[in-house]
């Protein structure tokens, strides 16, 4: 295969990848059903406001394996490039949510990745 066609293929496969950027909550005690719903409402209003998401979904736990150490929420964003993800971290929409949040949560996990 010629450095030519090599180099094709790794730009098309690049252009394929995608970044997840997963977010994980655990929420105050103090924290009552209509708060997480805000909160899960507002972070669900996001990809509509903010551009470079390419794709979002979000759910609650339903492990049996009881290994959740409190955590009950997962948000999985997704971009194409770590540009995107720096434009969306201080984007004021993110920081609105944010803000919405931040009342409400006792501890967040994240976690970002390249999928394969």
């Amino acid at each position: 295969m010629s450095a030519m066609v090599q180099a094709e293929d790794k730009a098309a496969g690049d252009s394929a990848r995608k970044l997840r950027h997963v977010v994980i909550f655990k929420f105050k005690e103090s924290a009552k059903a209509e708060d997480i719903e805000k909160v899960e409402k507002a972070f669900a209003a996001l990809p509509k406001k903010i551009p470079v998401i390419q794709d979002y979904e979000w759910g609650t736990n339903n492990s049996p394996e009881m290994l959740d150490k409190g955590f009950t929420h997962c948000f999985l964003v997704t971009f194409a490039s770590e540009d995107d993800r720096a434009e969306y971290l201080p984007h004021p929409e993110h920081q609105k949510f944010v803000s919405i949040l931040r009342p409400h949560l006792e501890e967040a996990f994240v976690i970002d990745y390249w999928a394969q």
